[in-house]
């Protein structure tokens, strides 16, 4: 709006906005008179409004919201225009660079001398003092929150890289060394710092913003609807892949090739049919909170940051939604990728519709440091007569290539199994089944009655073993955002036990107190599906007392045990196992009598504390039919499993209480006597 314009003021009358649309032939006069006098004068302006039938202040607001649109676009064009110059310049800076490097200099036939060598030397010394006021500004922020100094390493001294060792020989019968620092976990706590999250994004970027969202629509229902050569089929389940040639030369990105220089491209597709509504779930995938319960295995964290558009006539159709999401793998040693993302829903026809997110910058200056780029990524959701749908999921992201995966999941993480629409699409369609049975009044026949006395009672046993899941996923990744950080105390070898202490505050999530975790990765010579039927079975452990079914696969159930410790009569284990095509996992917890009497009573269970332990076990991201014996691979066979296990133990119910080294040796020997028991009982003692 131009300076000394008054801003437009809607009528009202009786609470409403009166709303009034020109008709074409007034819009077309406007146009024409705006062409030859963008500023008109009182005069002009009655001289239209006498022409056209409008009052004097509708020709004045058409002017003014006119001036601010062609405002609007003309610096949405320079930006365009400064980008693309900026991409150019850019490109030619990194050419130039290329060319010096192979430079001879014709005197003397080697490299030239650099006449600005000096000037750089100044840069790079500038920025080195840089470097080291911003360390000791963490380190000292650091130390305000670990209670102790942080001890820095010298800045010329290399970090040392162990070989990760799978032969388990890091485990020893007589638990951890005594050099184990205590202090290195004494620190720890369960404070988050926030994330920074950007102020309310501008008026000025909305537009872009949608702008972009839009362009990555089409793009989406395109990836979706177009088969080979863009798609092609790998492995021996046929897993779809995008061919990046073709996809280049069909979506160009001009300007933009040395942006993702350093990154490498991870695209894959599937389809498949989930047991829920195409409403719900676009209303489940607009929500972050409920898409972060949809996908516990998989979303760490997720926030909607803010509603840029909202859906039109009350439906969700055209809703854009800036949010923020952190992916995990169930493994601490797998780094978490964090995204800020668009997420645009449109309603192409009804019962069908299309959900897109694509990556932007933070607004502002809270720029996210990310090591991954989401590239237009989502979903089509056609819904089905039988309440069911069909969803066509496409994943499309480009990862930071100097990011190192542990060796020991390396080929799962390249492959594009770890974060690929497989993985998405079959946890979909196993939490569907799972809300699909805790939709049901009833209790099964194929369940154990008399324990479990009605509907109220299963929804809330459902629902705290549900929290349970959530926990123990939390718990067991690499993720920033839980407030633990895993340490590898010396003593221990790189793919040894790794350890982490929190100070919870009670009594809700997690007991009140000290809470010692450990946790370590095994790789197995054996498919998935036979160690999770393994570690499942209850009658390898305990007595089973009830069981509710929450899913088509029978692995997918929750079950209470009576445990076998005469000491611990008036405690049971609640136990939830899971299990679809990308991972399975077995998470349990002691409940005492009291507090489940009153969940199957149907009472909130949303106050019982619970100290989650468990495994989790996903494929080696192996191939099928390549039997070549590799250093993640020792055994040579054709696929195994990666098995993580984490336990939990309450130390002292005193937040302050101080870590001892007695308890590290019991839970360090307890890891190492559950993964000698699972190796041998498989039959592969000597992995």
């Amino acid at each position: 709006m131009d300076c000394g314009d008054e801003p437009e003021m809607p009528e009202q009358q009786g609470g409403k906005r009166r709303c009034q649309r020109h008709t074409p032939k007034q819009i077309q006069e406007l146009e024409a008179m705006f062409k030859i006098c963008p500023h008109p004068d009182e005069k002009q302006r009655m001289q239209l409004s006498q022409d056209l039938g409008l009052e004097p202040r509708q020709i004045k607001f058409w002017f003014q919201n006119k001036r601010t649109q062609m405002k609007a676009h003309h610096e949405r064009t320079d930006n365009c225009t400064l980008r693309a110059e900026n991409d150019k310049v850019r490109c030619e800076n990194i050419a130039m660079k290329e060319v010096l490097k192979n430079a001879i200099c014709p005197s003397c036939g080697g490299p030239p001398t650099n006449e600005d060598s000096s000037v750089i030397e100044q840069e790079l010394r500038m920025e080195n003092a840089r470097l080291k006021e911003e360390l000791d500004r963490v380190s000292s922020f650091a130390s305000k929150y670990l209670g102790r100094p942080i001890t820095q390493l010298p800045l010329d001294q290399p970090l040392a890289m162990s070989p990760p060792d799978l032969s388990m020989r890091g485990y020893s019968n007589h638990g951890p060394s005594s050099s184990v620092h205590l202090d290195l976990l004494s620190g720890s706590s369960s404070t988050v710092i926030p994330f920074p999250f950007p102020a309310a994004v501008s008026e000025i970027e909305k537009p872009v913003m949608l702008d972009l969202a839009t362009r990555a629509m089409e793009e989406l229902i395109k990836l979706v609807q177009t088969d080979e050569p863009l798609w092609v089929k790998v492995g021996h389940d046929g897993r779809e892949v995008l061919h990046l040639e073709t996809y280049e030369r069909i979506f160009p990105r001009p300007g933009q090739q040395f942006k993702y220089l350093d990154f490498h491209s991870e695209a894959s597709r599937d389809s498949g049919v989930v047991t829920m509504n195409s409403t719900s779930l676009v209303d489940m995938f607009t929500d972050a909170s409920k898409w972060a319960e949809l996908f516990p295995t998989i979303v760490s964290n997720a926030k909607n940051i803010e509603v840029l558009a909202t859906g039109i006539a009350g439906s969700k159709s055209g809703t854009l939604v800036l949010m923020y999401e952190e992916l995990q793998v169930l493994s601490p040693v797998i780094p978490t990728r964090e995204f800020c993302f668009l997420r645009y829903c449109h309603q192409i026809q009804e019962g069908l519709w299309a959900i897109v997110d694509v990556s932007v910058d933070y607004p502002g200056e809270n720029q996210l440091a990310s090591q991954s780029w989401r590239l237009p990524s989502g979903c089509l959701i056609q819904g089905m007569p039988n309440g069911c749908s069909k969803v066509n999921w496409v994943e499309h992201m480009e990862v930071d290539a100097k990011n190192r995966i542990h060796q020991l999941y390396r080929n799962l993480v390249h492959s594009g199994m770890a974060f690929g629409a497989q993985r998405w699409l079959s946890t979909l369609q196993r939490m569907c089944e799972r809300f699909a049975c805790l939709r049901v009044t009833g209790i099964s026949s194929r369940d154990l009655e008399g324990v479990i006395p009605g509907p109220d009672g299963k929804r809330s046993m459902m629902t705290l073993a549900q929290r349970m899941v959530n926990n123990f996923c939390a718990r067991i990744t690499a993720s920033n955002n839980h407030g633990h950080v895993w340490t590898n105390p010396s003593g221990f070898t790189d793919v040894g036990i790794r350890l982490t202490v929190y100070r919870s505050p009670g009594p809700s999530d997690y007991p009140s107190g000290l809470i010692l975790s450990a946790t370590t990765s095994i790789w197995l010579p054996l498919p998935s599906q036979r160690v999770f039927s393994y570690i499942k079975d209850a009658k390898t452990r305990a007595e089973e007392v009830a069981r509710i079914t929450n899913g088509s696969h029978q692995g997918n159930c929750i079950s209470m045990l009576r445990t076998l410790n005469s000491s611990q009569s008036n405690m049971l284990i609640l136990q939830e196992s899971c299990i679809d095509a990308s991972v399975s996992l077995t998470a349990y917890a002691t409940v005492d009598l009291p507090s489940l009497d009153m969940v199957m009573s149907g009472v909130d269970p949303s106050k019982i504390p619970l100290l989650p332990s468990g495994f989790a076990i996903l494929p080696d991201g192996q191939p099928n039919g390549e039997g070549a014996s590799t250093s993640s691979n020792p055994m040579g066979v054709a696929s195994g499993s990666l098995v993580t296990v984490l336990f939990q133990l309450l130390v002292s119910s005193s937040p302050s209480a101080k870590l001892d080294i007695e308890t590290v040796t019991t839970i360090t020997q307890l890891i190492n006597a559950t993964v000698q028991q699972i190796k041998v009982s498989l039959n592969c003692p000597s992995i």
